[in-house]
């Protein structure tokens, strides 16, 4: 049988019954800080909705 593009990029997959299901990992990623509006949203959530903030 001929490899997929995601065979060909190093990629593989695991046999679940009849399926056929790709083996993915998401890299882990990096904090970034956030800007003035996502600021301006936590100030808010923190103000008004203090159950969901912790």
């Amino acid at each position: 049988m001929a490899k997929t593009i995601f065979e060909e990029l190093g990629g593989r997959y695991e046999r679940q019954g009849d399926y056929l299901i790709p083996c993915i990992a998401l890299s882990a990623e990096e904090e970034q800080p956030i800007g003035i509006w996502g600021q301006q949203h936590l100030g808010y959530l923190t103000q008004y909705n203090r159950g969901y903030i912790h």
